[in-house]
């Protein structure tokens, strides 16, 4: 074993001024400069540079602070000779030329500068051991395997061959862990193992270790550049393609191709003057502009919609009303007054030679069949059909489109609905008109005002496309559950046609015919295989499905097709069938009992008119006790109706003896006057008579001994005053059974109006007066 000499050129002295570094310990084997911060420790390179030696010990000291303390200090470091220091505006640099190892062994200075007493520990080392040679080998070895893969290690490895004999291990160690990136613990270690074979141990693992990273980090880097490399030579063959495609004239760049598209689009419509100059502007401008500007793509998206509207195409109308009239039939049963509204309307239509510049509004409660009846016009007339519901639009911006200065504008619904049934005269559906809302962005229901009068749509300006169109060709039907909600302007618009409930009747044929075929197609359920009878399906219907619409019976079919399913599969039968013994397997418990006609003395039944179609309306009126005069009012009435309640007590209190009754009845009399079902409001001025006759009933103490109801508004002088719903209030009648009416004299032409099977078996009394109410109800 033989020690390590230091050279006689290299004296080493006693005491050292210490320098930290952060990043990584410094090893005798490297040369390299370093940077440190003026302020702290310009003073100790001061101190050096006053030594004859120039040399400065550099200690390892991690992420600690910028002012480290002596004990935070490693016990080994390595004496460098400092050259060519500079002093700038904030930092000290100098070049750091490494020497040897040392070891602290006692502190002389306490504050910075910090000098100590060092001394300079052998390295053993055995150069001529087989084993010493090998690791030797091995790290030269793997420092040839590193030069190739990451060529800057090409010039370190310069400086050292001409400082350091290659048959040194020790240096060739040191600087073997100089040229690695391992962490700087790692390398501290390696700086405080002073036998050289050990520490040639520990290098030779860092030294693999950051070979393969360097390989890994050469083959990723390889992959980028022939990735790029491929990339790079497939852009400049594509534009070399495109210049010589261009020279050739065989293709043409992405702005004359947009130009050529907007253009040949254009061919064969008829565009106004005016839009086509604004066309023509566009063009010129999209030629001009650079294709990645943002407004290019504003420019061509503006050119996209202008060029996409079908200026001057329309298309025949079919006015053939045989073929309108099967249209009508074959879609929907019952509503035949809608179906010669229809009919009326094409036939005038026929005529004058088109039906643009109409607005329908069609008007009924949920499930009637409005949304269809609108398809079936557009089928008769052979038009294309759009449909779109503004049911809880709040944006102005929906109808007219947003300005074209706004990131993301967009031409609104109706330029939409032109642009997608490419035809001028489409039947354009408006749904759920009734439900419009309003916000701090607009009014939807007054931007509809310009798109809904024909003397202002021949010129209707969308805010996006800023020209004029012409939408006096397009029929629009609308649709609404009631009118109360939409501004009155509006429905001055529009002609209303009103669906109605439909009866049983009407019902029974709309399930054979249209919702159980189409429930069973659906499904894939073959016809046979479930047998629903005709006395199930009306049971269906008055038990279960009482609404006005068909949207309920629809659900409660749909049901039995799926319990259906299920006895097919479960049970492997053939057939199952539904009758009115086993109904209450497939639905359960009926919703709807058979509502019986209350009777008695001070009861009567008055008929009502809802947003659900027609219903009866009991009222009821008792004597409470004769201790002193009034009336009470209980059935959650609006004001409305208690108005009408007080108007009935009055005029009876005042026609007592006229219509037969005790002057004095109700002088000692405190009367409840109610309405059953009272959590549910009720309102609206058609129970006047009703009232005025269940109090003179109870004040002649005679009731009414047969099925009659009866609907009409009162005055204190006694006039029956029309009231509205006629058709609702008739089908609640039959409904119940009752088939004796008294309605208001000018509801007469109401009642003429109505299909023949709905007046079909009914008796019903017009009144004038409450005289003539009078003699029907109590002779």
């Amino acid at each position: 074993m033989t020690q390590a000499v230091v050279p006689a050129s290299e004296y080493l002295p006693d005491r050292l001024y210490l320098l930290p570094v952060h990043n990584r310990p410094f090893f005798p084997a490297q040369v390299q400069p370093l940077v440190l911060n003026r302020k702290r420790w310009s003073d100790t390179l001061e101190q050096v540079g006053n030594t004859s030696h120039h040399i400065v010990g550099l200690t390892f000291i991690g992420d600690t602070g910028a002012d480290p303390a002596p004990g935070e200090f490693p016990l080994y470091g390595t004496a460098v000779r400092v050259h060519r220091a500079e002093n700038n505006q904030e930092q000290l640099q100098f070049i750091a030329q490494g020497l040897r190892r040392f070891k602290i062994t006692r502190w002389l200075s306490q504050e910075p500068p910090y000098l100590v007493e060092v001394h300079y520990p052998r390295e053993p080392v055995d150069k001529e051991g087989d084993e010493t040679r090998a690791y030797a080998m091995a790290i030269i070895n793997g420092i040839k395997e590193l030069l190739p893969i990451n060529p800057l290690y090409g010039e370190e490895l310069k400086h050292y061959l001409n400082r350091f004999s290659p048959n040194e291990p020790g240096p060739l160690t040191d600087f073997a862990a100089a040229i690695t990136s391992a962490r700087g613990p790692e390398l501290q270690s390696v700086l405080e193992t002073l036998p050289v074979l050990e520490r040639m141990q520990v290098v030779l693992p860092l030294l693999r270790k950051e070979i393969e990273v360097a390989q890994l980090q050469s083959e990723i880097s390889e992959q980028v550049n022939a990735q790029m490399q491929e990339r790079q030579r497939e852009f400049f063959l594509r534009e070399q393609l495109k210049v010589i495609q261009k020279e050739l004239g065989i293709s043409k760049d992405d702005r004359e191709n947009d130009v050529d598209t907007f253009r040949e689009r254009l061919e064969g419509k008829v565009v106004p003057e005016r839009v086509q100059a604004r066309i023509d502007d566009e063009l010129g401008k999209l030629s001009v502009l650079e294709t990645g500007s943002p407004e290019y793509g504003t420019t061509r998206n503006y050119l996209d919609w202008l060029t996409a509207l079908p200026w001057g195409i329309t298309s025949e109308d079919q006015l053939d009303l045989p073929r309108a009239r099967h249209v009508l039939d074959r879609d929907h049963d019952g509503l035949q007054d809608v179906k010669n509204r229809i009919i009326e309307f094409l036939a005038e239509g026929a005529f004058k030679g088109d039906v643009g510049g109409s607005i329908l509004l069609l008007v009924g409660p949920p499930g009637v069949g409005k949304t269809s009846v609108g398809r079936s016009i557009a089928e008769a007339l052979g038009r294309k059909f759009y449909r779109f519901s503004v049911g809880g639009m709040r944006d102005e911006a929906e109808i007219k489109g947003h300005r074209r200065t706004y990131i993301g504008a967009m031409p609104g619904k109706l330029v939409q609905a032109m642009k997608e049934v490419d035809v001028e005269n489409p039947v354009i559906m408006l749904d759920e008109i009734d439900k419009l809302g309003q916000s701090f962005q607009g009014d939807p229901a007054s931007a509809l005002l310009e798109v809904l009068d024909p003397e202002q749509n021949v010129d209707f300006l969308d805010h996006y496309l800023d020209v004029r169109m012409d939408l006096s060709k397009v029929l629009f039907v609308c649709t609404a559950n009631q009118l109360d909600t939409i501004p009155g302007p509006l429905i001055d618009r529009m002609e209303q046609i009103r669906l109605a409930g439909y009866i049983a009747e009407e019902k029974v044929a709309i399930a054979k015919h249209h919702l159980w075929p189409r429930l069973l197609e659906r499904d894939r359920i073959p016809k046979k295989r479930i047998n629903l009878t005709d006395a199930a399906l009306k049971h269906v219907i008055e038990g279960y499905a009482r609404e006005s619409g068909v949207r309920q019976l629809e659900k409660q079919l749909h049901r039995i097709v799926r319990k259906a399913a299920v006895k097919l599969l479960e049970e492997d039968l053939e057939t199952v069938k539904v009758s009115v013994n086993n109904l209450e397997e497939f639905l359960g418990a009926p919703t709807f009992r058979k509502e019986k006609v209350l009777k008695g003395v001070g009861v009567v039944t008055g008929l009502a008119w809802t947003a659900m179609g027609g219903a009866t309306l009991p009222i009821e009126a008792t004597r409470v006790h004769g201790l002193q005069r009034g009336i009470k009012l209980t059935g959650k009435l609006g004001d409305v109706m208690q108005e009408s309640a007080n108007l009935a007590y009055s005029f009876v209190l005042g026609h007592l003896q006229e219509f037969g009754a005790q002057p004095g009845y109700f002088d000692q009399a405190f009367i409840h006057l109610h309405v059953p079902e009272g959590a549910t409001p009720k309102d609206g001025p058609s129970a006047g008579v009703t009232m005025t006759t269940a109090l003179l009933s109870l004040a002649r103490g005679q009731d009414i001994n047969r099925p009659l109801a009866m609907t009409g508004e009162i005055t204190l002088t006694g006039q029956v005053l029309p009231v509205g719903g006629i058709r609702e209030k008739v089908i609640a009648a039959r409904r119940s059974d009752i088939f004796e009416l008294i309605l208001p004299q000018a509801n007469q032409r109401d009642f003429d109006e109505l299909p023949d099977f709905l007046k079909e078996g009914m008796t019903v009394n017009f009144a004038r007066t409450y005289q003539d109410v009078a003699k029907v109800v109590f002779g």
